[in-house]
């Protein structure tokens, strides 16, 4: 397919006035320092951080490795027919599994010229919120609050700050719902299936949403109110880099959309791999991506900065009040993203619940293909984590003959290696603890799903029997 006009291109995040100011360094503690962070606490999967600062301030080590054993998802499929793929994907990840089910759809609808209805929209469009509030309001309270309150951990802030506990504990019991309501339970979805839906939400069901999500508005205020409040807790530290994400010409595109970039041209999602362009490199087993330079960022910032105008009344006014604004540049505001996406997740699904609600859930059977042959096809969607993209081949038999899975965690790992080369020479002065801190609060602050990215493996020196056994995919 011919490439979108680069006139279609969304216009470039304006830079920040001016830099901000980075880290404040009270004093500079002596070197030589060494910081070794083995598995990394409060991200999913298996991560390290190794860096070496000399006795004069300069780095000689600064590293981010992925060492954790990859899971060949796509060599599972091969073999496998199109009804049953997508809950085969939908089991790379129990965070992200309504978002991999529902690229996995879209890509299999795709090869196969299936066509869905606006019902079936709307309820996937549900679904996808209902998985980004959930993980959102867990990397936000669970796994940064504690780092801007100086504590290991959410349970020392249950004693010394209950009330707040208490509403983000009430409001991801409520994301909770909204994906069993939808999709049958909170993770694996069931319900979805190439053409549509096997089961659907009653009309009491929707109402009884409708009520939940209106409720929880309130809390989203709260947390918007408490996160204002830590604004300054947030490091200052600026590095622009590309920014990667579905977009759309009327929408805050999550489901469904072109690639968008702050730098490059649009482009429909089947060329998706003109963006990737993935990579090996030694001390990862998990692919790295660039596009225009040597990194670029997927995920909550990216959307917000290539997308905010099209956010939700509610949302717009979160943004203003955490006081984040289009082209921002600080990694570690990933968060503060985050949690104007939630607002904006329930703006958007309350308005999309209404829709349901005046048109009537209809019992439909799912969509069929007019007949079932080779083809290949292409699907995305924004998870939490950023643009996730699915692609398959299938032959005429309806069953996969090659698959790749694009995560967004891989994306986003050349670009926490640069944050960091970046970060650690600025920050050289304090001490190994504090800086320890700093840089697991950087990475911590992308919500990494490390186990999902690692799909490589070195496979030199093994026979062709046993290379046979780990080769994922033959793009």
């Amino acid at each position: 397919m011919a490439k979108t006009s680069a006139k279609t291109a969304p216009a470039k995040p304006k830079k920040a006035k001016s830099p901000a100011t980075p880290v404040s360094v009270p004093e500079n503690v002596p070197g030589p320092k060494k910081v070794r962070v083995h598995y990394l606490t409060r991200v999913e999967g298996h991560g390290n951080i190794v860096v070496d600062v000399e006795a004069d301030g300069s780095v000689s080590t600064c590293r981010w490795e992925v060492p954790e054993a990859p899971r060949f998802f796509e060599a599972m499929l091969v073999g496998r027919d199109y009804t049953d793929v997508h809950h085969i994907v939908s089991r790379i990840c129990g965070i992200c599994a309504i978002g991999h089910q529902l690229a996995s759809l879209q890509a299999t609808e795709d090869a196969l010229n299936i066509n869905v209805s606006e019902q079936t929209h709307l309820l996937r469009r549900l679904a996808l919120h209902a998985e980004n509030l959930q993980s959102h309001l867990l990397h936000i309270a669970y796994l940064v609050l504690p780092d801007l309150m100086g504590v290991d951990s959410i349970l020392p802030l249950a004693q010394t700050h209950k009330d707040a506990v208490l509403k983000f504990i009430a409001a991801r019991r409520v994301s909770n719902e909204f994906s069993r309501i939808i999709c049958g339970r909170t993770t694996h979805p069931q319900r979805m299936t190439p053409g549509g839906f096997t089961m659907f939400p009653s009309t009491d069901d929707l109402v009884s949403l409708r009520a939940m999500l209106v409720d929880t508005l309130p809390n989203l205020d709260f947390a918007v109110d408490f996160f204002a409040g830590l604004r300054d807790k947030f490091p200052q530290f600026e590095r622009e880099t590309e920014y990667v994400a579905l977009v759309s010409p009327a929408e805050y595109a999550m489901y469904w959309g072109e690639i968008g970039s702050s730098r490059d041209e649009r482009r429909p999602v089947r060329q998706y791999r003109n963006i990737t362009r993935e990579y090996l490199i030694p001390t990862s087993t998990a692919k790295w991506t660039k596009n225009q330079g040597e990194s670029y960022m997927v995920g909550a910032l990216a959307r917000f900065n290539l997308n905010a105008d099209f956010l939700m009344p509610r949302a717009k006014a979160a943004a203003k009040k955490l006081g984040l604004k289009k082209g921002e540049t600080n990694p570690f505001l990933i968060t503060l993203a985050q949690l104007v996406e939630c607002v904006h997740t329930v703006e958007e699904a309350i308005t999309q619940v209404d829709e349901l609600l005046v048109r009537g859930i209809r019992e439909e059977a799912p969509a069929k293909p007019a007949h079932v042959s080779a083809g290949r096809g292409a699907g995305a969607v924004e998870v939490p984590r950023g643009i996730l993209f699915h692609f398959y081949e299938y032959d005429d038999a309806g069953r996969i003959f090659q698959a790749d899975c694009v995560i967004p965690t891989n994306q986003n790992h050349a670009n926490i290696q640069k944050d960091l080369d970046a970060l650690v020479p600025r920050l050289s002065g304090l001490s190994e603890k504090d800086l320890e801190l700093k840089l697991s609060m950087l990475v911590r602050a992308y919500d990494p799903c490390i186990s999902c990215s690692t799909h490589c493996i070195d496979a030199r020196g093994l026979d062709d029997g046993a290379r046979s056994l780990v080769r994922f995919n033959r793009k």
